[in-house]
């Protein structure tokens, strides 16, 4: 049995516990059985080797979202798979910061992330976490600054008296002896949606971070609605009101990459804003970012691209001439042709392709059934050597179904 996220954080609060997790090195999944039967024989306690390795595990894990400070810190598995990456923690504080917010009160603070990012900036912080095994790792990660303070409070009571600016990261997971399971529900997350909106009807600064999928209709009226991708993974969604809401501005897709970051938004509601025309498959086909789509964005990026639309409800853009963009993806179209698994799979013998890299939008085809179709008998499908590779896109085009032969730029 899976031990409890308490007793695999218990051990490692004592001088033993602390000295011997700082003692190992990077995590390596192929040398734990040796690591695990070698601190035992040193004389340490199975409970506190299964703590330490545990621990050293999800640092190494957590390196994608905390890099180096990862090292320092302690965390859970539920907690890691909820925590806020460092470089999106520093844009949250950089909002309070540049709104003049001197104490935030961080509600439901989880591993500390974010209060991580906003005592940095020199920001008072009061951290507020519910569950005690996560306060406790939330103690330890705000150890190096004195400003911050964890309080072991359920978020709705805490009082929030001297505190000008509040965010929150409502826990929208919950978690049983199979595992965690997300919801989705704005309002069965802890803390619900509606406290969020009752804290900005007192006119503090108030930003919330939600689940990427969150549907239009629930994002409040008066807020600013900024989805985040980062490395082309969509993380977030954050809801800024009041001073930490920027004036014109109602939504808005960050993209965060190795070039940089790019931002594309609107003053218009979601029902708002530009339409783009509809046309044929040719040219250039462009898969926009996920933030730019969940943004509600992309007929402001076909216009940009001076492009339109295969399908007015579809997220692919096409454009006669290659255009440079953060927003989306290019790609070269080769060929078009009707969707027909019989003329798909004579196409794919003829070419010689061994390898499909399929991408559908508007379809209910599975990418992983039709391989199987397309290469069913075929003697070449998998080898390593002499690969001949082939993208294919599966999408609609008004009522016709189409498969387009695109090539990567």
């Amino acid at each position: 049995m899976a031990q409890a996220p308490q007793d695999q954080i218990a051990p490692l609060l004592t001088s033993e516990g602390w000295e011997l997790l700082a003692s190992l090195g990077p995590y390596r999944e192929d040398k734990s059985f040796e690591l695990n039967a070698a601190l035992r024989k040193a004389g340490h306690s199975p409970a506190l080797v299964s703590a330490v390795l545990t621990q050293s595990r999800l640092r190494t894990k957590a390196e994608l979202k905390f890099g180096e400070f990862a090292r320092s810190m302690l965390f859970t598995q539920a907690g890691l798979e909820q925590a806020t990456r460092l470089t999106v923690a520093a844009r949250h504080a950089e909002r309070f910061a540049q709104a003049g917010v001197r104490h935030v009160a961080d509600l439901g603070c989880g591993l500390a992330a974010d209060s991580l990012a906003l005592a940095s900036m020199d920001i008072t912080v009061t951290a507020v976490e519910m569950d005690e095994t996560t306060a406790a790792c939330a103690t330890v990660n705000l150890i190096p600054f004195p400003n911050a303070t964890v309080v072991h409070s359920d978020a709705t009571t805490v009082p929030l008296d001297g505190v000008d600016g509040v965010w929150l990261d409502p826990a929208r997971r919950v978690t049983s002896t199979s595992g965690t399971k997300r919801i989705w529900d704005p309002e069965a997350f802890s803390p619900p949606l509606s406290f969020v909106e009752s804290l900005a009807a007192t006119g503090r600064a108030v930003g919330v971070k939600m689940g990427p999928g969150m549907p239009h209709e629930s994002v409040p009226a008066g807020c600013e609605a900024q989805w985040v991708s980062v490395g082309g993974d969509v993380t977030e969604v954050a809801l800024w009101f009041n001073s930490v809401r920027r004036p014109g501005i109602r939504r808005a897709a960050l993209l965060l990459g190795p070039q940089g970051a790019a931002e594309l938004t609107s003053a218009e509601d979601f029902d708002g804003g530009p339409a783009a025309p509809v046309g044929p498959a040719e040219g250039y086909l462009y898969e926009p970012d996920g933030a730019v789509i969940r943004a509600g964005l992309v007929a402001d990026v076909a216009l940009q691209l001076r492009g339109h639309l295969l399908d007015e409800h579809i997220a692919y853009i096409c454009a006669p001439e290659l255009v440079d963009t953060p927003f989306a993806r290019a790609y070269k179209v080769l060929e078009v042709m009707p969707y027909n698994v019989k003329a798909l799979k004579a196409w794919v013998k003829e070419n010689g392709f061994t390898v499909l890299d399929i991408k559908k939008r508007g379809t209910s085809v599975t990418p992983e059934e039709l391989r199987k179709q397309l290469f069913a008998g075929s003697k070449v499908a998998g080898k390593k050597a002499g690969q001949k590779t082939a993208t294919l896109v599966l999408t609609r085009i008004g009522e016709d179904r189409v498969a387009i032969s695109v090539e990567p730029v």
